[in-house]
């Protein structure tokens, strides 16, 4: 299938994980992508593997300068950006009375300015370009809820979710489609991260939290990265034309919005 044949996308931190997934699945479907990545090697090394349709793009999202070169670079290269997927994003967990203002102001800088400023610096481009494109923002079943212990965190996706819906809004008028997918317990080099903070704060062994989740879901098991991709195609595609300032869960059932 080819439907996104002629389609240049720029996803954010796609040097690993979900984002390499959207990546590959990209190129799959027809379309050019730029990976974007605050690690160059990891960036360089992917678009390697995944072949001519794909380059590789450094990418800091809390640096306004580098997700303006890293636009222009993905123009200059690729011709122009049709999709964006803000997939950039790190996790963070500690009791209400231990979080540190470092922690949250970096969180919140990666999660929701770096979304925010990433998908203004495209939008400009696809406005000027008259551009009909489309933005898909990575937000959480986090982002749904509060969690005892990863209050920083869920408050981050939340934002997320909310800025979905006003950016959807604001730039539909442009014929830019923004959307968002709201991921579940998705297995990988992420998760290992996460079961640590677990294994801290509630006295678990490594790797009993990721079990305790992956257990609960109720489909029956934590999510893989390649779980997510369908959606990634549906919102990026020209089937996805009349939907609006959503977000989408993928999660097996956890949550129910």
């Amino acid at each position: 299938m080819t439907r996104l044949a002629g389609k240049t996308a720029l996803i954010t931190g796609a040097a690993r994980g979900i984002g390499l997934a959207f990546a590959q699945k990209y190129v799959s479907e027809g379309a050019q992508v730029a990976i974007a990545d605050i690690d160059m090697a990891r960036a360089t090394a992917a678009a390697a593997r995944i072949g001519p349709a794909a380059i590789a793009v450094e990418m800091d999202v809390t640096r306004q300068d580098s997700i303006d070169a890293a636009v222009a670079r993905t123009v200059a290269a690729l011709g122009r950006i049709d999709i964006l997927i803000n997939n950039a994003a790190i996790f963070t967990a500690a009791p209400i009375v231990e979080i540190e203002r470092a922690d949250y102001a970096r969180v919140f800088d990666i999660n929701v300015a770096g979304t925010l400023f990433t998908m203004q610096a495209v939008a400009r481009h696809m406005i000027d370009a008259g551009i009909k494109g489309r933005i898909i923002n990575m937000a959480s079943q986090a982002g749904r809820r509060g969690e005892p212990l990863v209050a920083v965190y869920c408050a981050s996706k939340a934002a997320v979710i909310s800025l979905t819906q006003s950016a959807g809004l604001n730039l539909i008028r442009h014929r830019i489609n923004v959307n968002a997918i709201a991921p579940g317990v998705v297995d990988g080099e992420h998760w290992d991260g996460v079961d640590a903070f677990f294994a801290k704060y509630e006295n678990k062994a490594p790797g009993q939290k990721k079990a305790e989740v992956g257990a609960a879901v109720p489909f029956g098991r934590m999510g893989t990265a390649e779980d997510l991709t369908g959606m990634a195609v549906f919102l990026a595609s020209d089937e996805a034309a009349y939907i609006v300032a959503q977000t989408y869960n993928v999660d097996g059932g956890n949550w129910m919005s």
